[in-house]
Formats: structure tokens, C-alpha cells, sequence
């Protein structure tokens, strides 16, 4: 495998990474607002949350390379980079409103 095709791959795989963490990520959120007073779901929300972390943060650290050491093709895993940071500002959404509705900070 060339690296120019290694290149091509990994940005690939972090986009499909990204689409499948935003999916996942929403699918239990729906569901925790269909269901609030299950705790299965928000404790298996808690862990999908701790695993996507973990995982993207992988990602995003395997895409900085990239863009560092690639320096062709730096608008493209600038992109990449940008796609996958995309899911923060969704999952601090997702948090807020979890958070708003089950009252956890209430005591």
C-alpha cells in the first residue's frame, strides 16, 4: 500500500468512524428521551460516551499526524480533522439536554 493510498484510506475510515459515533451517539440519546426512567439506557449512553471518546480521540490523533507529516495533503486531513471534532459540540448538546431532564445536578 502506497502511502498516498494509506492516506486516502485512513481518511475514509475517520469519516465513516465519525458518521457511525454521530448515529450511535443519537440513536441511545432518542432513546433515553423515549425511555427516562430506564437506567440501562443512560448508563449504556454513559459508556458509549467513554468508548467514542477513547475511539475518536484516537482517530484524531492519528489524522494529526497526518496532517503534520503529509504535508500535501494537509487540506484534506484538515477537513478530516474537522469532521470528526464535529460530534463535540453534538454530544455537548445531547449532554445539556440529558442533563436538563433527568435533574441530576438536582439534589
Amino acid at each position: 500500500m502506497t502511502k498516498k493510498t494509506y492516506a486516502t484510506v485512513t481518511g475514509i475510515l475517520s469519516t465513516q468512524i465519525a458518521i457511525a459515533s454521530f448515529i450511535l451517539g443519537t440513536l441511545i440519546f432518542f432513546l433515553h428521551q423515549l425511555f427516562p426512567q430506564e437506567d440501562v439506557i443512560f448508563v449504556i449512553g454513559f459508556i458509549y460516551v467513554l468508548t467514542a471518546l477513547f475511539i475518536n480521540g484516537i482517530v484524531v490523533l492519528n489524522l494529526i499526524h497526518h496532517f503534520i507529516f503529509f504535508q500535501n495533503h494537509r487540506e484534506y486531513f484538515g477537513i478530516k480533522i474537522l469532521i470528526v471534532l464535529a460530534n463535540i459540540p453534538i454530544a455537548t448538546l445531547f449532554f445539556y439536554l440529558t442533563v436538563n431532564r433527568i435533574n441530576l445536578f438536582y439534589f
